[in-house]
């Protein structure tokens, strides 16, 4: 296989949010894209990243194959990809071949691949009833603002609102955002649900890839957020949520 890429961040940046969660992945090489799904080690996060074949100025893939990395090693190599480097990967005798080339020089690094359990992570089918599409920019606030006050988030919508809310001992976080140009707002009821922050801030550094973001949950349920740059990366995310014991 050899796999051209002329912009970099979509496999830079993508594997640099998913090593927040996941230390090692099976990366799947098809004729259509890479694809990477993996659970964080506690099972509370799962991820499903793809890198479509039409994000890449050369795509050559004789038959699929199964890249088992350590994603913290990996990380620290596609860190030294400058914007305007071309990045090839190729595979050569159990190890990837990644090299870097700019105007001025080229360089190669070669990664082992490691041993890892062969079992396919499913992804859950979830159905929702309610969804948000928003900029990035404005869950990224909404989560950070809440941040402050506490260590879990309570989501909730009505029909044309969207609203971020914590509350700590002393002090409380409520964050409105009402449909409009920025934000729909897919909801016939109310709906609230709970979800951990420290897990959240992670997840939406995914606005480093895509200006919007979708949101989607359900009370007691698994929340799913959706980053996506058409034809080029998609990264979600599938959080289970924090369950009140009455």
């Amino acid at each position: 296989m050899k796999l051209t890429l002329a912009e970099p961040k979509y496999l830079k940046d993508s594997i640099a949010i998913i090593s927040e969660l996941v230390t090692e992945a099976r990366i799947k090489v098809s004729k259509d894209g890479l694809e990477l799904v993996a659970m964080d080690p506690a099972n509370v996060a799962m991820t499903v990243f793809k890198l479509f074949s039409s994000a890449f100025v050369e795509y050559d893939v004789k038959k699929d194959a199964d890249l088992a990395l350590n994603l913290g090693s990996l990380k620290q190599i596609l860190r030294r990809a400058k914007p305007n480097d071309v990045l090839t990967l190729e595979l050569t005798d159990s190890k990837l071949k990644i090299t870097l080339k700019g105007a001025a020089s080229k360089r190669t690094f070669s990664l082992s691949l490691i041993d890892m359990e062969d079992k396919d992570q499913r992804i859950p089918e979830l159905n929702f009833p309610i969804k948000v599409e928003t900029s990035s920019a404005v869950l990224n606030d909404a989560i950070e603002d809440v941040d402050i006050i506490a260590e879990s988030v309570s989501l909730a919508v009505e029909p044309g609102k969207f609203i971020v809310e914590a509350e700590g001992d002393l002090s409380n976080a409520n964050i409105e955002i009402k449909a409009d140009d920025t934000t729909k707002v897919t909801a016939k009821d109310k709906v609230k649900a709970k979800y951990s922050i420290e897990y959240l801030k992670k997840m939406i550094l995914g606005g480093k890839l895509a200006d919007n973001v979708t949101i989607q949950f359900n009370k007691d349920y698994p929340l799913k957020l959706v980053y996506k740059e058409v034809d080029k990366v998609m990264l979600s995310f599938i959080l289970a949520p924090r369950v009140e014991n009455d």
